[in-house]
């Protein structure tokens, strides 16, 4: 999604732009998300979270997994992770990310708009459902967060909710609309992105696994695939995901990321274990999101750091229909249509990693966008865009900057 984003913009001023691809154009963690842009969300990193994580670390379906094993870069980076979680680093991740929040959506409706984009885009919001008090509480104090910030989120009692959503069990309590998130399938927009993309004259070179950037007295060069072709370039943008740690270090360059893996399952409409969903919800306790889409349901979600891998352990998996069966009406044990793991690139201190290498004239960055990769996708690339043909962006983007750690 990011790699993508940055080329079309790229492109679109004039940049003469070729996309590697190891695998296919969405084969990644863009392939499978939850589809949702929310727009103003706050990081990962809330005060608690790591406290929670270590409370559930042995529980295979909590929302938030921590694998056990031996790890010492995973320790140092939830070592970095824990300072990060405090009220302070909270408020400052919300003024950085909530401009571009604004930003971003408005990109989105123009995308769409403009480049007539085929992608179930709906623009109208979703519900974040609680079943306890205490998640409640939690998510209505994000939510004033927001208000400061310029977003319109709503507090919504559980019979209001059933009477907009019939679909929810009367054990909902209450929950928060956020009126400024929008929906898609995230499949369809990448490729029509990458269509777009193309016909204002970006290649795309499919297969081409990069192993290796290139350098020359403190610039960049080019890159060298996995078969050893070497191609030269005046300018390279590393979007490479949860993937972009062997990359950057082959320049000499340390990135804290770590491979956050989500799961989803899709069941079809109709099937008589599927409920007919009319907007998007999150089960707040869980950290599942309901999507609905072209004629299925998609269940996604969860947090889990088990290492760079795309295994697909069983009960995280079952534990997001299951979750949903505690929300909603309907929820029945039907064959999936798709069950699906990746990976997102997950920062200590829950912000993106955009902008320029110090020291390596012509070297970009653009990851680390954990579960923000869909929604700060536009933004990004046309920030990326501006970095590299303006020398700047138009937004102060320093939080986001490369040497931060």
């Amino acid at each position: 999604m990011i790699g993508v984003c940055c080329a079309y913009y790229l492109a679109k001023r004039g940049a003469r732009v070729t996309v590697l691809e190891r695998d296919e154009i969405g084969s990644g963690a863009s392939f499978g998300n939850a589809g949702t842009i929310a727009p103003g969300h706050a990081p990962m990193t809330k005060p608690g979270r790591v406290k929670q994580a270590l409370k559930n670390m042995i529980d295979p379906t909590s929302p938030l997994y921590i694998a056990p094993r031996w790890d010492p870069a995973l320790m140092k980076w939830l070592w970095v992770f824990r300072r990060h979680c405090t009220e302070t680093h909270l408020k400052a991740s919300m003024e950085a990310l909530a401009p571009l929040g604004h930003d971003t959506r408005e990109l989105f409706d123009q995308l769409v708009d403009e480049e007539a984009l085929e992608c179930n885009y709906t623009a109208e919001g979703y519900y974040d459902v609680f079943l306890t008090e205490p998640g409640l509480a939690n998510a209505t104090n994000e939510a004033s967060l927001m208000w400061t910030h310029g977003y319109r989120p709503m507090l919504l009692p559980g019979e209001e909710l059933r009477e907009r959503e019939p679909a929810l069990r009367r054990g909902v309590r209450g929950g928060i609309f956020y009126p400024e998130a929008a929906t898609l399938n995230p499949h369809s927009f990448l490729r029509e992105m990458a269509d777009r993309m193309s016909r204002l004259g970006a290649a795309v070179r499919i297969a081409a696994d990069v192993s290796e950037l290139l350098t020359s007295a403190h610039r960049v060069t080019g890159v060298r695939l996995r078969d050893g072709e070497v191609l030269t370039a005046g300018t390279v943008v590393l979007a490479t995901g949860a993937y972009s740690l062997e990359l950057a270090a082959s320049v000499g360059y340390r990135l804290p990321i770590q491979a956050g893996k989500g799961y989803h399952r899709d069941r079809n409409l109709g099937a008589g274990g599927t409920p007919s969903l009319e907007i998007t919800c999150m089960l707040g306790e869980h950290s599942v999101f309901c999507t609905p889409m072209d004629g299925f349901v998609r269940y996604a979600g969860t947090m889990e750091f088990s290492g760079l891998n795309h295994e697909i352990r069983r009960p995280r998996l079952e534990q997001l229909t299951r979750a949903a069966n505690l929300y909603l009406t309907g929820v029945g044990d039907v064959e999936s249509r798709s069950e699906w793991c990746g990976l997102r690139p997950c920062t200590p201190d829950g912000l993106p990693i955009v902008g320029p290498v110090p020291g390596c004239e012509g070297l970009f960055i653009a990851t680390g966008h954990a579960m923000l990769g869909l929604t700060l996708g536009p933004i990004t690339g046309k920030l990326v865009a501006e970095m590299v043909l303006d020398g700047a962006p138009s937004r102060n983007i320093d939080a986001l900057r490369v040497n931060r750690f």
